[in-house]
């Protein structure tokens, strides 16, 4: 009689199971197919970025940082904060425009660069520099000469080009506690662009030679730990570019990897020296690119949609294996910002922000035409006239 009542609860159990197996593999299913069609389906996907995902906001509907009538502030976004300069009163706020904190400045025509948690501000044609992390100054500088650029890394490494000196350039390297670790003096080149390494390891400058009858470009590099011991020897490699090319941008990229940008093509060297095309543009309709991304290139395309308009197409690009990805924006796009894995399409009255993965990030629509935004990882402000509108992406 045991064994019967046994066998009866164990058909039971079983037959539950079934039931649950099955529900299971509907649900599977049913998601693998809403996945496919996403992903395939442009319309399909469109509306659930809209109704599903809520990826689609509007102007006047978000958190307002307010600008008083008459100032012409300056603004920079930073990690998950935005920047407002105004008066050398430099006032940090959060994803709510609620601001965080505040403090005095002595710049007024600032050069901004933003990496991780770190901001460093300097005068630019001046010669005051501030170093922040996260809401706090850590240190503030008084630099001989006058600053033209300024660069931070993830680990608050600051390099500072200085010009106006004896010297054509000279590039003062600090530590994130602000102390000066050397310099290197640059006799009869401007410098173009500065970066350093993620791990500070190493310090890059495209150079611009116009002694000569022809304008040369160069790229030399300098370990950080030799310069500390002997900044006259601390030079380990040297990259002549050909062709009068003229590098404009310069970043490093992952594994140490050197990204640099010229106006028709996107190379890299490794630390061995060995050099890569990335893309060329010379053959294409090219209206945008840029290397200041996690490990990406992004070049935008302009193409002709029908008779009266006209499409962006957003080629992104792997800078270790050179896969593209690729993202349709239904308009021209006015204006490219980047950071980290963020790629913002000014379309005029719309912006969309995409990830190097080619997915839509958040959609912005305005109700007038869209002049400057400033981008972070993690945050966007619209800039008007009276007021900054805050996206969290």
């Amino acid at each position: 009689m045991k064994d019967y009542w046994k066998e009866k609860e164990t058909k039971k159990i079983s037959k539950k199971r079934i039931i649950y197996i099955i529900i299971i593999i509907i649900l599977i299913i049913a998601i693998g197919a809403f996945i496919a069609t996403y992903v395939q389906n442009k319309e399909f996907r469109e509306w659930v970025d809209t109704n599903i995902l809520q990826k689609e906001v509007s102007q006047d509907k978000l958190a307002i940082i307010d600008i008083a009538q008459g100032d012409t502030p300056k603004v920079y976004a930073f990690n998950q904060y935005i920047g407002v300069l105004d008066k050398n009163e430099f006032k940090i706020y959060g994803n709510t425009a609620k601001e965080e904190t505040k403090f005095t400045m002595e710049i007024s025509n600032p050069l901004f660069h933003a990496n991780g948690r770190n901001l460093v501000v300097a005068e630019e044609k001046g010669q005051k520099i501030y170093f922040i992390q996260d809401k706090a100054v850590v240190w503030e500088e008084n630099i001989d000469g006058n600053i033209s650029q300024v660069y931070t890394s993830q680990n608050g490494y600051t390099a500072v080009a200085i010009v106006g000196t004896i010297h054509k350039t000279v590039v003062t390297v600090y530590d994130d506690k602000g102390e000066a670790l050397f310099k290197t003096f640059l006799s009869t080149t401007r410098v173009s662009d500065i970066c350093i390494s993620n791990d500070n390891k190493y310090l890059a400058l495209a150079e611009v030679d116009t002694s000569g009858a022809v304008i040369e470009s160069k790229i030399e590099v300098f370990s950080i730990e030799k310069a500390q011991k002997d900044a006259d020897n601390s030079k380990i490699a040297v990259y002549p570019i050909e062709n009068n090319e003229l590098i404009t941008n310069i970043q490093y990229q992952n594994k140490d990897k050197l990204v640099c940008m010229s106006k028709n093509r996107i190379i890299a060297f490794s630390l061995e020296g060995n050099k890569e095309e990335i893309y060329n543009n010379e053959k294409t309709k090219t209206t945008f690119e840029a290397i200041d991304l996690n490990n990406s290139a992004v070049i935008l395309e302009e193409v002709v949609a029908n008779l009266f308009t006209a499409d962006t197409k957003v080629k992104i690009i792997n800078a270790e294996n050179k896969n593209i990805t690729e993202y349709t924006a239904n308009a021209v796009t006015k204006e490219l910002y980047t950071y980290d894995n963020v790629i913002a399409l000014n379309l005029g009255t719309e912006i969309e922000f995409i990830n190097t993965g080619g997915w839509l990030i958040k959609r912005y629509k305005a109700e007038q035409e869209i002049t400057d935004i400033v981008l972070s990882g993690n945050i966007a402000g619209i800039i008007y006239r009276d007021k900054i509108e805050v996206v969290n992406l």
